[in-house]
């Protein structure tokens, strides 16, 4: 039987969500070692995603297969009582048929934070890069709107990516102004129908530098070209949460 589960995690002491050959510290080796013992069978745990290290998860979306007396909604229980602090399952269900966690997914939102203050605060840098200088709220949903739409986004990737085309289609690019403990934070939410290795931390550092003062030109002629060269350097891990994954239909039931 194949059960998903939504899983939220901060990636701060994770090696990404991939298994590492060296037995690094990762969100699916965690979650398997996990699964292996409720089920008391080896078992593998794919993810729709494979988040890099340091990068976070609100609704990260898993599935295994195995064979258990346990009602699937209850295996949220017995996960968490083996998971450690910084990883838990927020919902657990028995999978739609013919469902993949990774083939299956329609959507993907992210959410970049960054904030600006003089010297870096504790309580917010877990989560969020630290900007040395304000942008321009105006600016920089300028720079997200010519972002939205299809387009070839190679130039927007780091060098190691295995996508077989750099073509994907960012839906919605959005940037809000918040306050967070009395200094002003930026969150760029996007959504898209992928995204490429490192892409959702190009487009942010484009977008605050944009912000900061530099041309939309480039974004232009990154496209066409494809040269990283021309865009802002990517920026820090610990900004970036996955929000949510869509599939187009509910997986788990609400909660009451």
């Amino acid at each position: 039987m194949r059960y998903v589960l939504l899983v939220s995690y901060d990636g701060t002491h994770f090696c990404g969500f991939q298994r590492q050959k060296k037995g690094e510290r990762t969100v699916q080796g965690t979650l398997e070692a996990a699964a292996s013992e409720i089920f008391r069978a080896p078992t593998r745990v794919a993810g729709s995603g494979r988040t890099d290290a340091g990068v976070h998860a609100a609704g990260q979306v898993c599935h295994l297969d195995g064979e258990t007396a346990i009602p699937a909604e209850k295996l949220r229980e017995c996960f968490n009582a083996l998971l450690p602090p910084d990883l838990k399952v927020l919902a657990s269900a028995a999978a739609p048929q013919g469902f993949d966690c990774t083939s299956s997914a329609r959507r993907k939102t992210y959410l970049y934070r960054a904030y600006f203050a003089p010297a870096p605060l504790p309580l917010l840098s877990r989560y969020a890069a630290r900007l040395a200088a304000k942008p321009d709220l105006i600016r920089m949903r300028e720079a997200a709107c010519l972002v939205t739409g299809e387009h070839d986004f190679l130039a927007f990737s780091a060098r190691g990516s295995s996508a077989k085309t750099s073509v994907r289609t960012v839906y919605a690019a959005d940037v809000r102004e918040l306050t967070a403990n009395g200094h002003t934070m930026y969150e760029i939410e996007v959504t898209g129908s992928g995204f490429l290795y490192n892409m959702v931390r190009i487009l942010a550092g484009e977008i605050f530098a944009v912000g900061c003062g530099k041309t939309t030109e480039n974004i232009q002629k990154a496209f066409a070209s494809g040269e990283r060269s021309l865009l802002a350097k990517t920026m820090p891990a610990c900004g970036l949460t996955l929000s949510r994954v869509d599939y187009g239909t509910e997986l788990f039931a609400p909660e009451e």
